[in-house]
């Protein structure tokens, strides 16, 4: 299985890098949706599918089980197609469409949880599924990317790309949910550039950096427990963005950049086109933004305005609840 799945790893990495148009600072894009099953969640579900088998816990008959919602579920169902072993995602209702009709012709098996967990969120019920999934399934493995060190090992190389094509970077900007880029990217950069600093970017009703949970609609960033394996990151700064600005910050990527990316993409734009940089820094600042995934499967969410006015009205309902 190893000979087979190292196969897929000349369609991982080395995805495109290009420079943005930007009067204010120097703003460079990595393109992670150009990575073979279409996000930078190939590296995670690789490196943890990778080491799985090498280590023996998984053979030809084993079911991976997975809590996801959407881009590390379509990877890895995409990896186990191709290793014709079974594998069953535990999403949940925020999840995109076509994603979903997706993982049901690709996955063994689909499982949907629709009751929320206390945070507003449905990431602790995803995981007590897929526990309970786990032990009622014999030989089973979780590829749990909240947790194992080998989710965040897959971006090492990302930064080794990096590396490569910067004398000097200043900063990155890195959505945040099961927390494995910004914690490999993290390690392996400051190991060789400690000045480089790292911005996390999460969204309002997200919990890993203590903000207060609430509802969230949009699925790919942020999460309703802080992630084990965030604790090796290191980070220098945190932007939380509202779910509104997450739209806005999409529209514009597609305005000004002609990039059609998905809602942490959009996120980490606005992040960083508004960032304050030091004074010293202003104008001639060196930053890398890492896009994660690709706009077309939120065609139905937050590419529609219908949905997008829908959310608004879901918004304010919330807060006057609070």
């Amino acid at each position: 299985m190893l000979e087979e799945l190292s196969k897929l790893s000349a369609f991982i990495g080395n995805t495109p890098l290009i420079r943005l148009n930007n009067e204010k600072n120097n703003l460079f894009a990595k393109l992670e949706y150009n990575n073979f099953s279409g996000s930078s969640k190939d590296r995670a579900a690789y490196s943890i599918i990778y080491h799985g088998i090498k280590s023996g816990a998984i053979n030809e008959q084993t079911t991976i089980i997975a809590s996801s919602s959407g881009n590390f579920a379509i990877a890895a169902a995409s990896i186990c197609r191709r290793l014709n072993i079974k594998f069953i995602p535990v999403i949940d209702p925020n999840i995109n469409h076509s994603y979903e009709l997706l993982l049901n012709m690709l996955a063994y098996k689909v499982v949907k949880v629709t009751e929320r967990d206390y945070t507003g969120g449905y990431l602790l019920t995803r995981i007590d599924t897929v526990n309970s999934l786990h032990a009622s399934t014999e030989n089973s493995f979780i590829a749990d990317q909240y947790a194992d060190p080998n989710n965040f090992k897959g971006y090492y190389n990302l930064s080794k790309e990096v590396l490569q094509v910067f004398d000097r970077l200043d900063y990155i900007f890195i959505a945040v949910s099961s927390s494995g880029a910004i914690t490999g990217i993290s390690k392996s950069i400051k190991q060789e550039r400690p000045d480089v600093k790292i911005v996390g970017v999460d969204v309002e009703g997200s919990v890993i950096f203590n903000q207060p949970p609430m509802k969230r609609f949009i699925s790919g960033i942020g999460a309703s427990k802080v992630p084990p394996i965030i604790e090796h990151a290191i980070i220098d700064d945190v932007v939380i963005v509202s779910q509104a600005d997450i739209i806005k910050g999409s529209f514009e990527l597609l305005h000004d950049q002609a990039i059609f990316a998905g809602a942490s993409s959009g996120a980490v734009y606005l992040a960083a086109k508004n960032y304050s940089f030091p004074d010293e820094l202003e104008g001639n600042a060196n930053s890398l933004l890492i896009f994660p995934d690709k706009g077309h499967t939120y065609l139905d969410t937050i590419y529609n305005k219908e949905w997008g006015i829908q959310l608004s009205q879901k918004l304010q309902e919330a807060a006057s609840l609070q």
